[in-house]
């Protein structure tokens, strides 16, 4: 859907001709007081707050008539809790405002920001809780969207406002790309269409791309995308996005993960934990995103972005387990497992993206249910080396998104020997450390920085995403119900942090 547009003002929220005015509320000594911004026409109403049944508490919200001296037609009032607001914070509660504005087109924010940081934390806030997304129709990528909010003004006396407010959009719309393309339904969104969306979205930004088809991916090697897709109608596909400053800047190479829909193919799941796997592509839609982003920002760092597409079908052409495939690398796979198929895409995707012998690769996946198990839906599993690890940490942290940590044991190789192939994708039966194992996978296909086994490999993280990536549960703060576009602005912090570099 079309992001709210965005903007700061020095105006007073009094004076704002708008739908709704959002003022925060807090704990006081004596019930609920309003923060954010003097008082003004709204002291006659303080007194109110407590027969309102409100207390400032975090993420309450009420609506009422504005009073005599606002423009706005109605007043929302938000708590912000007592403990000291922060960035996400700020993001947080706006974003449950702008859930709770209902039937607004036009709302002002009146909560307090004294940095550009809080700036555009309470404006991308405001726009991600602001998100809908329409019923689809046959035919249609993506439908027209409910009404909604059109423009969000937030009263703010800090400089620079306006730059702020522009990141803002940039950031909101990326996020909400990321949403419509993996609530798009999986007969709608496939490898093909795919990449026509992501043209589509690249139009007129300085980003080249380039497209394998089926012709291309068999004369390249790129076994593990069309193992995986080759028991769809559907073919697949491999997109590269490339976003190029100049040709001294620092390289960040973002793999994603872009199974379209995932049955399991032969090794099929179950009827109930099929449901949803249209979500198998959050990957492929973050990178797409945090790319785009990157370059409608100016990031002075060169970002490529990879897109490993394919749909995995059960057919009498599909993978069987005991299968032998060739990847990109020259390793060879035994298929254990058809269901555990992303890791056989993202092996190109990391051979590929090696070539170029970019300064870093960083992989997004929705990779394994054993990330939900360990690390529940909030946060996203991070492995790796231990300086990018603590790059995207770090990232992460500022941007207010949750990541966590996990080791690598040397001894999970083990566990993936085979007799008939260099590696095996899965080890059946195994219900341990299953993250890990997927995670020590995929490193096997990182390239080296030089020829030689003891050549340093090229520094490498893996973010597991598949627990935060989708919210099967009630809308909190700026997260909807449904997609949440997880890990788009922490890939985005990143290649803001390396062009610094």
């Amino acid at each position: 859907m079309p992001v709210a547009s965005l903007a700061a003002t020095l105006e007073s929220p009094w004076n704002l001709d708008v739908d709704a005015l959002i003022v925060g509320i807090a704990p006081g000594e004596v019930g609920a007081v309003i923060v954010g911004a003097d008082a003004g026409p709204l002291a006659a109403i303080t007194e109110q707050l407590s027969a309102l049944g409100l207390t400032g508490a975090t993420d309450e919200t009420a609506r009422i008539p504005s009073p005599e001296g606002v423009a706005a037609r109605s007043i929302l009032l938000v708590g912000v809790g007592r403990a000291p607001l922060n960035p996400e914070g700020l993001r947080s509660v706006a974003g449950t405002a702008a859930r709770a504005a209902g039937g607004a087109s036009r709302v002002a924010i009146a909560l307090p920001t004294t940095s550009a940081t809080e700036v555009q934390a309470v404006l991308e806030g405001a726009a991600l809780g602001a998100y809908r997304f329409g019923p689809a129709r046959e035919g249609d990528a993506v439908s027209d969207p409910p009404a909604g909010i059109a423009t969000i003004e937030l009263c703010t006396q800090v400089d620079d406002a306006a730059a702020a407010a522009e990141v803002a959009a940039i950031t909101a719309e990326a996020v909400c790309l990321v949403r419509d393309l993996v609530t798009t339904p999986p007969n709608q969104l496939y490898p093909e269409t795919f990449v026509e969306r992501a043209v589509r979205a690249a139009e007129g930004l300085p980003l080249d791309v380039e497209v394998w088809g089926t012709d291309e991916l068999e004369a390249g090697g790129f076994g593990g995308i069309l193992g995986v897709g080759q028991g769809s109608a559907r073919p697949p596909r491999l997109m590269a996005l490339r976003y190029r400053p100049s040709e001294t800047a620092p390289h960040l190479a973002l793999v994603g993960k872009g199974i379209t829909f995932d049955s399991g193919g032969l090794s099929l799941k179950p009827a109930a934990a099929m449901v949803g796997m249209k979500y198998d592509m959050t990957g492929a839609a973050t990178v797409l995103a945090a790319t785009i982003a990157a370059a409608r920002l100016g990031v002075d760092a060169r970002v490529t972005g990879w897109l490993c597409l394919a749909e995995n079908m059960p057919s009498g052409s599909a993978l069987r387990p005991n299968d032998v495939i060739s990847t990109r690398s020259g390793t060879t796979v035994e298929v254990l497992n058809t269901d555990a198929e992303g890791r056989l895409v993202l092996a190109d995707g990391l051979a590929a993206a090696s070539e170029e012998q970019p300064d870093a690769i960083i992989d997004v996946a929705t990779l394994t249910g054993a990330a939900r198990v360990a690390l529940g839906e909030r946060y996203a599993g991070l492995m790796g080396d231990d300086e990018l690890v603590a790059e995207v940490r770090a990232a992460a942290g500022e941007s207010g998104e949750l990541v966590w940590p996990m080791p690598l044991p040397a001894e999970l190789r083990a566990l993936l020997k085979t007799d008939v192939a260099d590696i095996a994708n899965a080890k059946p039966g195994n219900t341990a450390a299953g993250m890990l194992l997927a995670a020590v996978f995929l490193r096997e296909f990182v390239g080296r920085r030089g020829d030689g086994d003891d050549a340093p490999r090229i520094p490498w993280a893996h973010l597991d995403i598949a627990g935060p990536a989708n919210n099967a549960t009630a809308p909190f703060g700026y997260t909807p119900k449904g997609s949440s576009g997880v890990i788009t602005r922490t890939l985005i912090r990143v290649a803001e942090r390396f062009a610094t570099k």
